[in-house]
């Protein structure tokens, strides 16, 4: 049993990190300001495992509440982020003091703390302008967006806090992440939870550009197993690595919003009514994306636990019995 810090556990992907942690036996602190997060994604952990899971409200930005919460921690997961690259167009500044500024605090506390490995969240957005596909982690382009700037830049302090300080990383750079709990109600809100919302309110969806934007969309319970294998190597060659955290196949957006529809239409045919909108393309957008997972198999042993279609069906299924009431 280690005991694990996840920042931002009480976010998306963090409160699926927590739970799953917990529920192998580690001993878990939650550090969240619940800017996005939501205490709800991590009250049954609260409720019924109060000897192993710790929350700590607060910003990682402020280098004393990291001091904090990495007290007699062995290993990091650095989930806390604001995402979005809409979001970071709007508001650059804070993007980047907490990708950036937050992101060195816990850099900095981690090498204080000797912990024994730092595992971050990286982003597929550091492509930038590369087009080839599918994107291996050594061949990146120029930054499209403040956002996928800030990320990439962690990948550069974690390489030199490596090279300096000796201290052991992993990051994941996630591709399109999706599934319970993402929320859908944010004014940033990611195009999985916010077609479903559409749909389930019997409004358009709206689709940016011609649809034939692609991207791989990967289920949560594939990052989540990522993840625990970085938690659990003890390979040499596997750490001070960037991965791709993907599925490794491609999806059209037309093609998303119309597996989305003949998903939900199983509880409400009259959303086989409902055709999408077609509005501009978004500013930092890219074409195409798609991961090669091949580096992450060969160092990590990683091949993913559930297809695309599978964790769409589940992720409706979710949200149906979840949310269908409350959006």
């Amino acid at each position: 049993m280690k005991k694990i810090l996840v920042t931002g556990g009480a976010g998306f992907i963090g409160s699926n990190l927590c739970e799953e942690l917990v529920r192998r036996g580690h001993y878990v602190v939650c550090l969240d300001n619940f800017s996005t997060g939501h205490l709800e994604n991590i009250q049954c952990l609260l409720d019924n495992n109060r000897d192993r899971f710790k929350l700590i409200e607060g910003d990682i930005r402020n280098l004393d509440t990291c001091i904090k919460a990495i007290n007699g921690v062995d290993t990091v997961f650095h989930e806390a982020a604001l995402g979005s690259i809409p979001r970071s167009i709007d508001d650059p500044i804070t993007t980047n003091s907490v990708n950036i500024g937050g992101f060195l605090n816990m850099l900095v506390t981690a090498k204080n703390a000797n912990i024994d490995r730092f595992i971050f969240a990286a982003s597929s957005s550091t492509y930038g302008d590369n087009e080839t596909i599918p994107k291996v982690e050594d061949n990146i382009g120029r930054p499209l967006s403040p956002y996928a700037l800030t990320k990439y830049v962690d990948e550069l302090y974690a390489h030199v806090f490596s090279i300096t300080y000796g201290l052991k990383y992993i990051g994941i750079r996630y591709f399109n992440v999706f599934g319970r709990r993402q929320d859908p109600n944010s004014a940033y809100a990611a195009v999985i939870p916010l077609f479903i919302k559409k749909l389930l309110k019997h409004e358009q969806p709206i689709i940016n550009g011609d649809g034939s934007n692609s991207r791989d969309f990967t289920y949560i319970d594939n990052i989540i197993h990522i993840n625990m294998l970085a938690l659990e190597t003890l390979s040499p060659e596997a750490f001070n690595q960037i991965y791709n955290g993907a599925g490794g196949e491609n999806t059209s957006v037309l093609e998303l919003e119309q597996l989305i529809t003949k998903n939900l239409s199983v509880y409400d045919k009259d959303i086989n009514c409902i055709v999408p909108m077609f509005g501009p393309k978004r500013i930092g957008d890219i074409k195409h994306s798609k991961a090669s997972i091949s580096k992450a198999k060969e160092l990590l042993g990683y091949s993913p636990v559930c297809t695309f279609e599978n964790g769409l069906r589940q992720t409706i299924n979710w949200y149906w019995a979840n949310l269908k009431e409350n959006i």
